[in-house]
């Protein structure tokens, strides 16, 4: 580099370099910032050249470029360049896209600048990249990069529509990265396969791309906490498939639209809790499809909307805990098939019309309700008549102890299964449940043994049957001859001594089949309640 050659302004930026001094280029009359003569121009060139050592450091420094409020002209290009000196542009318009590709740089801030794109793919940064306020259109691609301090977009403007605003395919980041206080991407941001060793922060961010993914993170692992929350907007489908977050996923009143998914966190493993609650209002699927969460997923206070489709599915979901009570009915179909949650907190005033129940797997509910109450629950599945949802719910009601509503549930699958089948086996069962309630009404067969046990001691009261061996002289008893037949096992020495004829025969036989069902219906019960004692 010709040190004659310099311009005033580079020539300043020459001299302050070995000292690390900042080089401060702003007009002192406000009115004039926005004007760029050639007395705030500096070439890329001549920053390049003091980057990659072409002067000498002076002993007792420590070199550092700063400049501020400087129109930097052609391109700052660093590429596969080993810099070990800092570098720090803060208010600077760059003419050109810095070229950072492959580079190994000690610490990068652009603060507050405007940059017509910045290459820095495969990049290797040992302590801070700070873009912190700057505008930056024509995309931000740091795929494959290396940082290994934080990453900060706070308050940046990324400007790049239908395309990728942040390319960071597999980037790997040390500690933080800051997107908030202000941070607004128009076009795709991209983290899949990104790994974050700190927190991944989005708080108050705004994410436009409304014919894709807004957020594309993908099998995104991050060590600690992710905040989408504190006003985060997104137009755009949010994609989290297969992303690992350490800590807790927080989307706390945050503002979710995009036609068909509008969070897609399905196999998402979270080790601690997932928060779409306070006011977090998504229009499109929320979907946590297999998800894994080591604690509670809550929607309390939520608002979940996608009347034409489902608006929750969280089938095949892990959780600890699943805090089902949103702000107003969910618009569209909630799925739960085949979820295992330990505890599911729900209201019936905000219960979505329909649902989908079939394999769902829980331990309690809170609140219980009366039997009837959560019938309208399960009558809610838009499959219809499903056995599972009955068996699981009776299980539950008799873990805590109310066995009267768990048979309640049993004697609702049975009826509900009725429904489905042709008529003839309906009859068979309308037969069943006037009689014996399907077996869960053991007071009635009781009840019906007894109406049973009067008419036929008034009958054989009446027509007393015949003997069977004439030269036999027992005592009849007309109310224990019918207690004879009425009995399933055992013999009291009446039905074994006098047969009736004719017609009252068919009644001895219609009485013997009774007992039998009637019986076993009683002993049934019986057996119920002291198994439970």
């Amino acid at each position: 580099m010709d040190v004659s050659e310099l311009t005033p302004a580079e020539r300043r930026v020459w001299d302050a370099f070995p000292a690390g001094e900042l080089v401060d280029l702003t007009p002192l009359d406000a009115a004039q910032a926005d004007q760029w003569g050639p007395h705030r121009r500096v070439r890329a060139s001549v920053l390049v050249a003091l980057l990659t050592g072409a002067r000498e450091p002076e002993p007792g420094q420590v070199p550092k470029l700063q400049l501020r409020g400087a129109y930097v002209t052609g391109a700052l290009d660093l590429g596969h360049a080993q810099v070990q000196v800092p570098l720090t542009l803060t208010e600077c318009v760059l003419a050109e896209p810095p070229r950072l590709y492959w580079a190994q740089l000690q610490s990068v801030h652009l603060m507050q600048c405007r940059l017509p794109g910045l290459v820095a793919s495969g990049a290797r940064v040992d302590g801070h990249l700070w873009l912190e306020g700057s505008v930056i259109t024509g995309g931000l691609l740091l795929d494959g990069a290396h940082i290994g301090g934080i990453l900060s977009l706070s308050g940046a403007q990324l400007t790049n529509p239908a395309e990728e605003a942040l390319l960071a395919d597999r980037l790997q980041v040390e500690a933080n990265i800051y997107c908030d206080r202000g941070f607004r991407a128009e076009g795709e941001v991209r983290l899949p396969g990104a790994r974050i060793g700190g927190q991944l922060i989005f708080r108050g961010a705004t994410l436009r791309n409304a014919d894709g993914p807004a957020l594309y993170a993908s099998r995104l692992d991050v060590a600690a906490n992710v905040f989408c929350d504190e006003g985060f907007d997104a137009e755009g489908e949010i994609r989290l498939r297969g992303a690992r977050v350490g800590g807790y996923l927080s989307l706390v009143g945050a503002r979710l639209k995009h036609r068909g998914r509008a969070l897609n966190a399905d196999d998402l493993i979270v080790d601690i809790d997932v928060y779409c609650s306070d006011g977090f209002d998504c229009t499109g699927e929320a979907s946590f499809a297999g998800a894994k969460i080591g604690g509670q997923l809550s929607f309390k206070g939520a608002r979940l909307a996608n009347p034409d489709g489902t608006a929750l599915n969280v089938q095949r979901l892990t959780a600890e805990e699943l805090l089902l009570r949103p702000a107003a009915p969910v618009e569209g179909v909630v799925d739960l098939s085949y979820a295992r949650i330990a505890l599911v907190r729900d209201d019936p005033a905000t219960w979505a019309s329909s649902l989908q129940l079939d394999g769902f797997a829980y331990e309690m509910l809170e609140p219980p309700l009366t039997a009837v109450e959560r019938l309208e629950w399960i009558r809610r599945d838009k499959d219809g008549y499903q056995p599972q949802p009955y068996e699981r719910l009776s299980v539950t009601y008799r873990t805590i102890g109310l066995d009267t509503d768990s048979r309640a549930v049993l004697l609702a699958k049975q009826r509900d299964r009725r429904a489905t089948q042709p008529w003839h086996n309906r009859i068979f069962g309308y037969l069943q449940d006037v009689l014996v309630g399907y077996g869960y009404r053991p007071f009635r067969a009781l009840a019906w043994l007894g109406a049973l046990q009067v008419a036929g001691t008034v009958l054989f009261t009446i027509e007393k049957p015949g003997k069977l061996d004439p030269e036999h002289e027992p005592h009849f008893n007309a109310f224990f001859y019918t207690l004879d037949l009425l009995l399933p096992i055992g013999s009291l020495n009446q039905e074994t001594v006098f047969a009736p004829a004719g017609i009252y025969q068919v009644a001895a036989n219609v009485l013997v089949a009774a007992g039998l069902l009637l019986g076993l219906t009683v002993a049934a019960g019986a057996s119920r309640a002291l198994s439970r004692e």
